[in-house]
């Protein structure tokens, strides 16, 4: 299981653009998710093109086919925010590479249960999300060192040196920021992580 916290209002603001499409999803049932936080946070929100909240945004082939119906909803919008944890908001990034997508939420590990996914990235549920700023691409589990500011330089013709039919997961993240105009995030370091956070939502 695991739990899902909104990041900070101001957080959320800096990271929209434009128009906005939101996808909420409520998840697995066995999970913490901040529906009335979320409800508050979507009043707020302007230039929002629609809001479409669901559960297992985690099923690519099933979340499709839901989504469908807002279609021209989701071409309208330069920003797709999404509430979920990390899992939702990688298979959304998969989706629309087109689209800036961004992680609304937090997410922190229980035992248990971990959602539907039938896709080869996971979420490591470390608390402060680097999502918003590897194109929706998480570091941690797409790369085999687990690295977060930047590739080790092992690669070889785009694979992984750790694991060769696996592809390297910042060339994946460089890819994906030059496609949606995001280089410029490279160029800022990630900051150390607050473990602290973790204690305090457990």
């Amino acid at each position: 299981m695991l739990i899902t916290e909104l990041k900070s209002k101001e957080t959320i603001l800096s990271l929209i653009q434009g128009k906005v499409f939101i996808i909420n999803c409520h998840g697995c049932k066995e999970i913490h998710f901040p529906e009335k936080e979320a409800e508050a946070l979507e009043q707020e929100l302007e230039n929002v093109t629609g809001i479409f909240t669901t559960d297992y945004i985690c099923n690519p082939e099933n979340l499709k086919l839901r989504l469908e119906r807002f279609a021209d909803q989701i071409a309208e919008a330069d920003t797709i925010l999404v509430l979920s944890c990390g899992v939702g908001v990688q298979t959304v990034a998969e989706m629309f590479d087109d689209k800036r997508v961004c992680a609304a939420c937090d997410t922190y590990a229980l035992p248990g249960f971990q959602g539907v996914t039938p896709l080869e990235y996971d979420c490591k549920q470390c608390g402060e999300c680097y999502l918003n700023l590897t194109g929706g691409i998480c570091p941690l589990t797409a790369c085999s060192k687990s690295l977060v500011n930047g590739q080790c330089g092992g690669a070889k013709n785009g694979k992984c040196e750790v694991d060769p039919n696996m592809e390297c997961g910042w060339e994946r993240i460089q890819r994906r920021l030059a496609q949606i105009g995001r280089l410029d995030v490279l160029k800022c370091p990630v900051q150390v992580r607050n473990y602290a956070t973790d204690d305090e939502v457990k």
